[in-house]
């Protein structure tokens, strides 16, 4: 057997569970949504949860304690697990529980799956939609649309801001980071500009329905499922700096060619009409 194949089968198998459990999550997590009587609480951070978070990580962490057990765990709601395979999994049970308390369906389980300190699989599932894209190192990225049909996932080709949509999560975030500049320039000079928020904007531009995520705000487990989805896509997962980290506390998913133009506005250079100074 040959090294990328003693990689392969291994990660298969884990990609193959991540999709499982994903599925699995969404029966649980849709008992809860749009429920007239779900229990919201805010936690330290101020950010909210509900027992459909708890419990879906609590759900996802009981099958991989079967499957797994030596491998690692980071999770959004209950935090780390150490582990000895060199394998972790990095969850974010509902990313976009805003969303999912006011009954909106844009929100995602995201499973991510870290090799070493390298991001090398991915699964983003969107339960009150019906709809999967998961990707990893080697094995592409697919989507799984509403209608069941599967199609690979690919970036868009689009490659002048001016022609490109351009999603964020919400304009607070630019501010709270002392950056709205980066929020006033992508006005200026996108074609399309919309608050299609947290996991979902990620995946339209994975699956070429947008060009550009920029988030000035994110945790580890909101972008570990997101790197390989959108690398095998065909795109770059990166911070503001251009680095390719979960770990930086922001980030942007986009397609190649508008990486140079887009750097330039997040990185401060970005001189008149976009052009990097």
């Amino acid at each position: 057997m040959t090294d990328a194949a003693e990689f392969r089968e291994p990660l298969q198998q884990r990609l193959e569970l991540a999709l499982q459990m994903a599925a699995e999550a969404s029966t649980l997590i849709l008992s809860y949504y749009q429920s007239s009587n779900l229990a919201v609480e805010s936690k330290r951070d101020a950010s909210p949860v509900t027992a459909a978070d708890r419990g879906a990580e609590e759900l996802i962490r009981a099958r991989l304690a079967v499957a797994f057990p030596a491998d690692a765990i980071l999770g959004e709601e209950f935090g780390e697990q150490p582990g000895t395979s060199g394998y972790r999994w990095i969850l974010d049970p509902v990313d976009g529980t805003k969303s999912f308390i006011h009954g909106v369906p844009l929100f995602g389980t995201l499973i991510g799956i870290e090799r070493g300190t390298e991001c090398v699989a991915g699964v983003c599932h969107f339960p009150a939609m019906n709809e999967t894209v998961w990707g990893g190192r080697g094995l592409g990225a697919w989507w799984r649309a509403g209608d069941g049909a599967v199609r690979p996932a690919r970036v868009s080709a689009v490659d002048r801001l001016s022609n490109a949509t351009v999603c964020f999560t919400t304009v607070q975030g630019y501010a709270r980071v002392g950056r709205f500049d980066v929020f006033e320039s992508l006005v200026s000079r996108a074609h399309l500009l919309r608050g299609w928020g947290d996991c979902y904007g990620h995946i339209l531009v994975a699956t070429g329905r947008a060009d550009v995520m920029v988030d000035p705000l994110m945790n580890p487990w909101d972008a570990a499922a997101l790197v390989p989805i959108v690398t095998e896509a065909g795109g770059s997962f990166v911070d503001w700096m251009g680095q390719p980290s979960i770990w930086s506390g922001n980030g942007i998913s986009i397609n190649r060619g508008l990486a140079t133009e887009i750097l330039g506005i997040t990185r401060g250079k970005a001189g008149p009409l976009g052009k990097s100074t």
